[in-house]
C-alpha cells in the first residue's frame, strides 16, 4: 500500500502558506478545506493554498508537494482516525461517525495519487469555475540519478567580477550606454 507525506524541498512553504506543512507528515489532498470559500475572491496565502497546496494532517498545515511512501494498513487507519478527529475538531463536522465516513473517503483519494512509483512527488494545480472545484495532479520526475535533496542547484563561478555600482534595471532592455 502507498499513502502521501509532505516534502520540504526548500523553505519556500514557510513564505508561501500561512501555515506549512512539516515535512514528513501524512498528506491528502485537501481541496475540502475550501469547500464553503469563494475560490475566485481568495488572496494571496490562502489563494496560493487553494491553487498549489496538499494538507499535511497532523499541522492542518500546506505542502506544495507530496512525496508516494510505502504504508501498512495500521498507517493507513491512524490516518483516517487522525483526519476525522480533525475534521471534528477544526472543521466542525457534526460527529466522528460523519468525519470518519469523510476522511475514509479522501484518504482513498490520496490513495488513488499514488499509482507511480515509491518515492515520485506528486503536485496539485486546483482551479475554480462555475462553482465547481477542479483538482489536477502531476508527477515530477527525476532525472537519472538525481534525489529530492535540493529543489535547486547553485553553480558556483570563480573570478565573479562585482557589479557595476551605478547599474539600473529600467536600461538593461536599451542596450550599451556610452559613458
Amino acid at each position: 500500500m502507498k499513502l502521501l507525506r509532505t516534502i520540504a524541498l526548500d523553505p519556500s512553504d514557510t513564505f508561501v502558506f500561512d501555515v506549512a506543512a512539516e515535512p514528513g507528515e501524512w498528506a491528502v489532498s485537501g481541496a475540502f478545506r475550501f469547500w464553503d470559500d469563494d475560490a475566485a475572491g481568495l488572496e494571496g496565502k490562502a489563494r496560493a493554498a487553494f491553487r498549489g497546496g496538499f494538507l499535511g494532517v497532523q499541522s492542518w498545515g500546506w505542502s506544495t508537494l507530496a512525496q508516494i511512501v510505502p504504508a501498512t494498513e495500521d498507517d493507513r487507519r491512524s490516518l483516517v482516525d487522525l483526519l476525522a478527529r480533525q475534521l471534528v475538531d477544526r472543521f466542525g463536522a457534526p460527529d466522528m461517525a460523519a468525519a470518519k465516513t469523510a476522511a475514509e473517503e479522501e484518504v482513498a483519494f490520496a490513495q488513488s495519487l499514488c499509482s507511480h512509483p515509491i518515492s515520485s512527488l506528486i503536485a496539485v494545480h486546483r482551479t475554480s469555475s462555475d462553482g465547481e472545484v477542479r483538482e489536477s495532479f502531476r508527477r515530477l520526475q527525476l532525472r537519472e540519478g538525481q534525489g529530492h535533496s535540493k529543489a535547486f542547484s547553485f553553480m558556483e563561478i570563480e573570478d565573479e567580477v562585482q557589479p557595476d555600482g551605478d547599474l539600473r534595471i529600467a536600461d538593461l532592455g536599451r542596450g550599451p550606454t556610452v559613458r
